[in-house]
């Protein structure tokens, strides 16, 4: 069980990765930008920066992924429920169900893996579902709990609110997938233009090794340099926002 979806922590191989990756990176921009070593280690400074910002990202994905699972999980409760199985047995059956999906080790199994033993222990089910909201932090996990909460103290249709729950997050997964599909071509470009300014400056120095050499070695060309690199964050930092749309 995830304590809390808004925090992630790395694996010995993952930050491994990222730090080869983000040294990778400073190798490169030091080199093309400051043609020295000192500004390779230099830039080695924001490696945490990129560390941080990676790990926001894998927050981010594996929300996404749960709220996809969480979706094909209401659709084996509602299953469940509606073949006259317990809300034990429901969650029990659509584990088994989501097994064949997803396999032995997602989101969805742990989490309602979690709530079987939960249940077994005469733990209250409102409470159960309500902390799964709260530390998974996704909203239509957390408006699922309320809507749950609030159907089962006033005598509801227990299988119309799941049911209902489930299209809801489809149709939002759904919405969220065409935009995502609408915006391919515009995350390409927007990637090859954040490559271009990088592909232009090693045009050059290989082409013209001694075009770019006032910009290396003296302090009004580091300036501008760092000038450049920073403008050059800023552009890649605006452009992935831009196409960041949420619904």
């Amino acid at each position: 069980m995830i304590d809390n979806y808004d925090s992630y922590h790395y694996s010995k191989r993952e930050i491994f990765l990222l730090i080869l990756k983000g040294s990778a990176f400073c190798l490169i921009f030091g080199i093309l930008f400051f043609d020295s070593f000192l500004g390779v280690l230099l830039l080695l400074f924001f490696l945490p920066v990129y560390i941080k910002r990676e790990k926001t990202n894998y927050i981010i994905k594996r929300k996404w992924q749960l709220n996809i699972e969480f979706g094909d999980g209401l659709s084996g409760l509602s299953a469940a429920l509606n073949a006259g199985y317990s809300v034990e047995n429901a969650f029990y059956q659509a584990i088994l169900d989501l097994k064949q999906i997803y396999g032995e080790k997602s989101l969805i199994i742990n989490e309602f893996s979690t709530i079987v033993k939960k249940l077994r222990v005469n733990q209250n089910l409102e409470d159960i579902l309500n902390d799964f909201g709260e530390r998974s932090k996704v909203e239509d996990i957390k408006n699922f709990s309320e809507i749950f909460q609030t159907a089962k103290r006033t005598g509801g249709d227990l299988i119309r609110v799941i049911r209902t729950t489930e299209k809801t997050i489809r149709d939002k997964l759904e919405v969220e997938r065409e935009i995502q599909t609408m915006i391919t071509g515009k995350r390409l470009e927007s990637r090859i233009m954040n490559i271009m300014p990088c592909g232009i400056i090693g045009y050059l120095r290989l082409s013209s090794p001694h075009f770019l050499d006032p910009l290396y070695g003296n302090i009004m060309g580091v300036a501008v340099m760092t000038a450049m690199l920073v403008c050059y964050y800023a552009v890649m930092l605006l452009t992935n926002k831009l196409i960041d749309i949420k619904v």
